[in-house]
């Protein structure tokens, strides 16, 4: 696996609405196939400031393993995922996985 740090990353300006689409449903296997939906227990709203991103609502706040808040999920110009995520301490920190591997 290759390590990078996050100002390492070129993250995408704008999103199509097939990535927008596959980050849905990414977002729906990681979080094991729900039966209510993925719209339904995390709605994802697509964002550009700064970045595009698909960004949790500010009312929401989802929780992730490890008790930490889910924030956005985006793509890098390499194709990567990342999970924006803030821990207990409500510092944010990253997931970076590859698009290809799902």
């Amino acid at each position: 696996m290759k390590e990078v740090t996050v100002n390492q990353l070129v993250f995408k300006k704008s999103l199509s609405i097939i990535e927008q689409m596959k980050l849905k449903d990414f977002m729906f296997k990681w979080l094991d196939r729900p039966e209510e939906g993925i719209d339904d227990i995390l709605p994802l709203e697509y964002t550009q400031s700064v970045f595009a991103k698909m960004e949790t609502p500010s009312d929401t706040n989802f929780m992730t393993e490890g008790d930490e808040t889910l924030r956005y999920v985006t793509l890098t110009e390499d194709n990567q995922i990342v999970i924006g995520v803030l821990d207990a301490n409500d510092e944010l920190k990253f997931r970076i996985l590859y698009l290809e591997d799902y």
